[in-house]
């Protein structure tokens, strides 16, 4: 009865008091997701700043790899430069990357779009993924290609990208949402047509994808015991004799490949002599092609027999054949599994989804 009154007050029709009331219901709606989301943001970035970004598993040498149990902290992405595009050095991988295209009807300065994105610069302090930019020049004298924007060039096409998954784990439902509705912002801002895959589906990409690089993210070790320790000054000197390099910490050696390094050691202390030396490889980072845990091993083997040591396994016992034997035939079926992922060791797509 009293809200009969009320529409007859308000000479409003049934049909006119329900698209009120239901206007009013979804007002309602919004506002309480808006602040449940602002909660979310707020308590995401107060836990970021409690974790450790060092990821530190050591797996056993003797059972080969990780417990696919021991819970995973991984580093985030650290992109502070407000959208400096031509400093990233990754570019957009439909592997990892949920990709959304804007096409134009007519060729667009880069200066407008990079104005435009000039508001995305919190985008990578909220998330835990890495998003990029790429533009299709349309210049004449340009090659046509994707490339980081340039103000001075046009683009008839953009695409926008956001990393589906990292050591940190898969995206957040969240951090997904926020970056597609900017993209569709820009997208009507720029007024340009627009490609968007659904979230949903992207979700559920970026699931399988971090399934698939937990159980591949494996890290081998293999430790040199020396009969008695090994003076610092000898022992840098038989490191760098094997072409191992001093890291810039100070603590750990690097053996490089064709300028890249394939495996490293645990931190050391330059101030004590030296009684064990552990060689680490992180497996997915180096490519099948680099022999990374055979050249590992030998080093150790070269490096045990020049300062009076031994192999052993991470409990002391002297390393077997059959140990080494497990280990490779283990390594066959994670390289093969990561090629057949799409994600080859020592890949781009591996470097970004592994870091």
């Amino acid at each position: 009865m009293y809200v009969e009154q009320i529409m007859t007050m308000l000479g409003l029709s049934d049909l006119q008091f329900a698209l009120a009331a239901i206007g009013l219901l979804l007002l309602i709606l919004v506002a309480a997701l808006n602040f449940k989301y602002a909660r979310a943001r707020r308590k995401a970035r107060e836990q970021d700043q409690l974790i450790d970004d060092r990821f530190g598993r050591e797996p056993s040498f003797a059972s080969g790899f990780a417990d696919p149990n021991v819970e995973r902290a991984e580093p985030s992405f650290s992109i502070p430069a407000p959208v400096a595009l031509e400093s990233v050095a990754f570019t957009i991988d439909p592997r990892i990357d949920c990709v959304i295209t804007l096409r134009f009807d007519e060729a667009i300065a880069g200066a407008e779009i990079l104005a435009e994105l000039d508001d995305w610069s919190d985008l990578q302090g909220q998330n835990n993924a890495r998003w990029i930019c790429e533009g299709l020049n349309a210049d004449q004298d340009a090659a046509e290609d994707w490339e980081a924007l340039k103000p001075e060039a046009s683009y008839s096409e953009l695409q926008l990208a956001i990393q589906l998954a990292s050591r940190r784990g898969a995206i957040g439902v969240l951090e997904l949402s926020d970056f597609c509705s900017r993209a569709q912002a820009l997208a009507d801002t720029l007024g340009s047509q627009i490609d968007m895959p659904s979230v949903n589906a992207m979700l559920e990409s970026a699931k399988e994808l971090d399934v698939m690089a937990a159980d591949s993210d494996i890290q081998l070790s293999i430790n040199v015991q020396f009969d008695e320790p090994c003076p610092w000054g000898n022992f840098d000197a038989l490191m760098r004799q094997r072409g191992f390099k001093l890291a810039r910490n100070g603590r750990q050696y690097e053996f490089y490949s064709n300028g890249a390094m394939i495996f490293n050691s645990a931190d050391l202390d330059p101030n004590k002599p030296v009684s064990q030396l552990t060689l680490l490889l992180e497996v997915p980072l180096v490519s099948q092609d680099e022999r990374a845990f055979e050249r590992m091993l030998g080093e150790g083997f070269e490096i045990s027999q020049a300062a009076h040591g031994r192999l052993v396994d991470d409990n002391g016992i002297n390393l077997s054949e059959a140990a080494v034997m497990s280990i490779r035939q283990h390594l066959d079926v994670l390289y093969a599994n990561l090629e057949k992922s799409g994600v080859p060791a020592g890949s781009s797509a591996a470097s970004r989804l592994f870091s």
